[in-house]
């Protein structure tokens, strides 16, 4: 392993994978951020399709392309400081795993594994390996999430203590037309369907707005068609101070989502842009005469841009600073590890007539004190 490795400076990285996400998202936004600050350079790529890896040279003429992940390493292991895998779901562990390995800090697109054994077991490398280990949370990134995350944290709806969380889709998401484009609905290489495709975004917001993490969950999966994969996806999420619960779709009618979080003072709303504030007039709390003054707010997001490269430069910078400041196993990187450990708890759930299942505790890791959640207004604090 190369242990030597510089902070503060120009991080030298490496794509694996090189699909949609990765070519309209990620390295886009790479491509823009090295004009604009110089602060990364793409050095390689791997990818094991023919097409995707020309279609990466033609991007990146100056990276060297190569055919596989170990390829790349084996070659490449002391002139890179980080390692960009947007594989699909099957090959997440794997890659991270050799790139931990390598001495090589890993930025990891969600679900951050298709297991709680592989999960587990990146943790734990990463923390032996004094590597950061960094998933791709990015809808925290979103503009009108910050905005909502002010509002929380400004205390004008009170303690939250409902969330409901809508995630509208009228298809799954294409992969590129020269490699599986429908891998998503193939479990062989996605783990699951909505639900590990979106599940995480679903769960860390969750996290967040609640203050806390759940204790429990009750869940509904259904699957249209001749897919191995689920397109409807349902649950409720017990908090130690409330509820959340979600609804996930690829059949919907429309894309779209659709939030609120509610306190004790008020209410938030969002829909795509948009975001409705509740807030309960003074001395009107326990009256049936309660009124609440509303005010409406546009924060453009581009949720209709589902390569989100809007998104990811405010996403690398946290990264960055997870570096910078040697946070190899983060609150980002236990809570990637927390939607896994839902998503497969869910899925439990949803097969045992949708008993309500208990969520088991984070792995212990070596080394490692894990944080405990702390209920705040609206916002996650680790003590």
């Amino acid at each position: 392993m190369n242990k030597s490795r510089r902070t503060g400076h120009r991080l030298r990285g490496a794509l694996v994978g090189f699909g949609f996400i990765m070519e309209e998202g990620h390295a886009a936004a790479y491509r823009s951020r090295t004009v604009a600050l110089d602060d990364v350079e793409i050095v390689a790529i791997a990818d094991i399709c023919a097409a995707r890896r020309q279609r990466a040279s033609a991007i990146f003429p100056n990276a060297r392309i190569y055919e596989d992940h170990r390829t790349l390493l084996d070659a490449e292991d002391d002139r890179l400081d980080f390692v960009d895998v947007a594989t699909p779901p099957c090959d997440h562990a794997r890659v991270a795993l050799a790139a931990l390995d390598a001495g090589l800090h890993v930025l990891c697109e969600k679900p951050l594994a298709w297991s709680t054994e592989e999960a587990t077991a990146m943790l734990e490398r990463a923390e032996s390996a004094k590597r950061v280990l960094f998933p791709c949370h990015n809808y925290k990134h979103a503009p009108v999430i910050k905005a909502v995350r002010k509002i929380i944290q400004s205390g004008d709806i009170g303690e939250p203590h409902l969330v409901t969380l809508q995630t509208f889709r009228n298809t799954h998401a294409r992969g590129v037309t020269a490699w599986r484009p429908h891998w998503r609905r193939e479990r062989a290489f996605s783990g699951g369907g909505i639900a590990m495709d979106h599940g995480s975004h679903t769960f860390y917001l969750a996290f967040e707005w609640m203050g806390s993490y759940p204790t429990s969950i009750t869940a509904h999966a259904m699957t249209s068609g001749a897919a191995d994969t689920e397109d409807e996806f349902s649950c409720t999420l017990r908090f130690p101070n409330g509820l959340a619960t979600a609804h996930l779709s690829w059949t919907a009618g429309v894309r779209k989502v659709l939030y609120t979080i509610h306190g004790d003072r008020g209410a938030i709303r969002v829909e795509d842009d948009r975001v409705e504030i509740a807030r309960l007039r003074r001395n009107a709390f326990t009256s049936y005469r309660a009124r609440w003054d509303f005010e409406d707010a546009q924060t453009a997001s581009d949720w209709m841009d589902s390569s989100h490269v809007g998104w990811f430069n405010s996403l690398f910078d946290e990264f960055k600073l997870a570096i910078e400041r040697g946070a190899h196993v983060g609150t980002e990187l236990l809570e990637a590890y927390r939607c896994i450990q839902l998503i497969h708890t869910g899925y439990a759930s949803s097969k045992d007539d949708s008993r309500r299942l208990a969520v088991d505790k984070l792995p212990v890791v070596p080394g490692f004190r894990q944080p405990a959640p702390q209920v705040l207004a609206g916002s996650l604090t680790a003590v």
